[in-house]
């Protein structure tokens, strides 16, 4: 398993490419608003994208999706059902995604695995997608702080639930967030004061 990383767009969204190596696919996680540079990515390094994951609906996730849906259209793109409604999910029209996954479900890329945990808060259908001792987290917890509340659909109670939720997985995990630094669930786990918080409830 490989992981690479671009930021993307004027919020310098994350986009995460989840690599198999034993059959040279990969699944792209939140494309952002470059759809074009995300598969030139993956073909230069001699990866197929297999699968597209979405950890929410917000635009500057999801931006990218048409050109890049065009660019390898027998990719399906996953999205939780939860965020496809346009009034709450702020895709700005942007969302293309042709299955929906949830709570419990598991995704193969290639060899791997790829888990679905339902994590609301940020958005109604928010997930994290767990992979070996991988946890790609979106807008919910980010290195030092979490994904804000205050937009259509989001909550501060189901937040603090979902951190808790995560703080609260047996082992570490090098946590890959929907934007800024890489970080660990141990490190967050001791450091974080929202993560540290909703442990506290």
């Amino acid at each position: 398993m490989k992981i690479f990383s671009m930021q993307l767009g004027m919020l310098g969204t994350n986009c995460y490419f989840l690599c198999d190596g034993q059959t040279n696919t990969c699944a792209v996680i939140d494309p952002g608003a470059a759809g074009s540079k995300v598969a030139a990515f993956a073909a230069e390094r001699g990866y197929t994208i297999s699968k597209i994951l979405l950890t929410h609906a917000h635009f500057d996730h999801v931006g990218g999706l048409d050109v890049l849906h065009r660019a390898v259209p027998d990719a399906p793109i996953f999205v939780h059902r939860l965020d496809t409604d346009e009034a709450f999910n702020m895709s700005h029209g942007k969302l293309v995604y042709t299955d929906t996954y949830a709570e419990g479900d598991t995704i193969a890329v290639g060899s791997l695995s790829v888990h679905v945990l339902h994590t609301p808060g940020h958005t109604m259908g928010s997930v994290c997608l767990m992979a070996g001792n991988a946890l790609f987290t979106g807008d919910t917890l980010f290195a030092g702080a979490c994904g804000r509340t205050d937009f259509a659909g989001g909550s501060m109670e189901q937040m603090v639930c979902s951190l808790r939720r995560l703080g609260e997985l047996p082992g570490d995990f090098d946590v890959y967030p929907g934007h800024g630094e890489q970080s660990t669930l141990d490190f967050e786990r001791a450091h974080n004061p929202y993560l540290l918080e909703a442990m506290a409830r």
